[in-house]
């Protein structure tokens, strides 16, 4: 029998373009295991019950049984029986926490190979005292963030997958479309003018050590902070917890601005993906807004308000508009990822996705945490993503170790995030 083919989406080929040497497109999500399932109570993992335990799940989700076969210039999804030997394995050990982040930042520089299903699952010995450490790491042609949350939660225990999450992920459905008059619609076609434009020749960004050739040194810092007491402190003037991540966010940039004594801007640009509306069956339904983070000394709650006033109407465009034009196809995506390399109208990345409320277990064993680790691409050295999961919003920062003091950063953004949960 044959397996089953399906042309990939025109945007998750797109995701295929921006993988390639130097720059690999798959992002990560880091953990810690308790005893429990299959973690032994002295800590260490039992790989044959783990592999057991998710090899009926796997049976359920044709995200990670697809491997992506060229086609003439295109590539379609071929379904195959992923080696559960090779996509679930052990790692070497590590020392503690610091330990976890060091290979996560070597794993960000490693290429997920196109001859199996695009997706593995990591297990690595001494990520903490009694625990184990977990790294899942997914391809972006097969999902975007808001996708992956859902292979997740479909791979953990069924009982701990179905309970509430932290936030509403996706722009709900409010049944028919509005009428759009001519008006509207040749607005929003110059609005895409302009973001095409932009990308092509925007330079709202200097000479930074923010931008430039990517070293294959990378690092990443983790970072959590009580998500109750941020959201409740932010929500008394309208503000969202992403527009409290994208403040501690700012303060952050200002430390390594200052930390490499360059002038420090009034406002630097980055890049935030936005959820869409799911339809079809592309892996990838994201839109983009650009947010100028405001980087003056002011009080964090004026911070705070000046962003979400910002995200409050970008959001919106970014929603309607849809993908981003260069990322509909390959083609675009050749011309982007060209152009990206000596872009100067985003300083960095920052993307936050909706998570568990509760926590959850892996083949029986008790998550206690997770980090998302993002892409980082073109000539960005910098990028922040977030998830919320068992009352903590879970930071993890990737950056160009050779070039951008992280630690600066990472030390910046969590007193920010203290002080913006009080």
């Amino acid at each position: 029998m044959c397996p089953v083919t399906r042309r990939l989406a025109a945007v998750d080929e797109a995701n295929l373009v921006l993988d390639h040497a130097g720059q690999v497109n798959a992002f990560l999500v880091a953990g810690l295991l308790a005893p429990g399932g299959f973690v032994r109570p002295d800590g260490s993992p039992d790989l044959t019950a783990l592999r057991a335990s998710l090899r009926e799940r796997i049976k359920t989700l044709p995200q990670l049984r697809k491997m992506a076969h060229v086609t003439r210039r295109r590539h379609r999804w071929v379904e195959v029986q992923p080696d559960l030997e090779y996509h679930i394995r052990l790692v070497g050990a590590v020392g503690g926490l610091a330990g976890l982040e060091q290979k996560c930042g070597e794993l960000m520089n490693v290429p997920l190979g196109l001859d199996r299903p695009l997706w593995e699952i990591l297990v690595v010995p001494g990520a903490a005292v009694g625990a184990v450490g977990i790294v899942l790491r997914i391809h972006h042609a097969v999902a975007d963030g808001m996708a992956a949350v859902t292979i997740v939660q479909e791979l953990f225990d069924p009982a701990a997958a179905r309970s509430t999450v932290a936030y509403v992920p996706l722009v709900q459905p409010t049944g028919k479309a509005p009428r759009r008059d001519v008006r509207h619609v040749f607005g929003m076609l110059r609005y895409g003018l302009r973001r095409i434009r932009m990308t092509l020749s925007g330079r709202e960004v200097g000479s930074t050590v923010l931008l430039g050739e990517l070293s294959p040194q990378r690092g990443v810092v983790f970072l959590d902070v009580d998500l109750a007491a941020l959201e409740g402190h932010v929500r008394r003037f309208g503000a969202t917890v992403n527009d409290a991540l994208l403040a501690a966010v700012a303060v952050g940039h200002r430390a390594v601005l200052s930390a490499a004594g360059e002038q420090i801007p009034a406002r630097l640009p980055v890049s935030v993906p936005v959820a869409l509306q799911r339809r079809g069956t592309a892996g990838n339904q994201v839109g983009v807004m650009l947010v100028r983070l405001p980087l003056g000394e002011v009080e964090p709650d004026v911070r705070v308000r000046g962003i979400a006033e910002q995200t409050r109407k970008e959001k919106a465009l970014a929603r309607e508009q849809g993908t981003l034009e260069f990322m509909r196809g390959p083609i675009g995506a050749r011309i982007m990822d060209r152009v990206g390399r000596r872009q100067h109208l985003v300083a960095g990345f920052v993307t936050n996705v909706p998570g568990q409320a509760d926590t959850f277990r892996l083949a029986g064993a008790p998550v206690v945490a997770i980090w998302p680790v993002a892409v980082l691409a073109a000539n960005v050295r910098l990028g922040v993503a977030a998830v919320s999961y068992a009352g903590r919003l879970r930071c993890g920062i990737h950056f160009d170790a050779e070039h951008v003091p992280g630690a600066a950063f990472a030390r910046a953004m969590g007193a920010e995030l203290a002080r913006l949960a009080i």
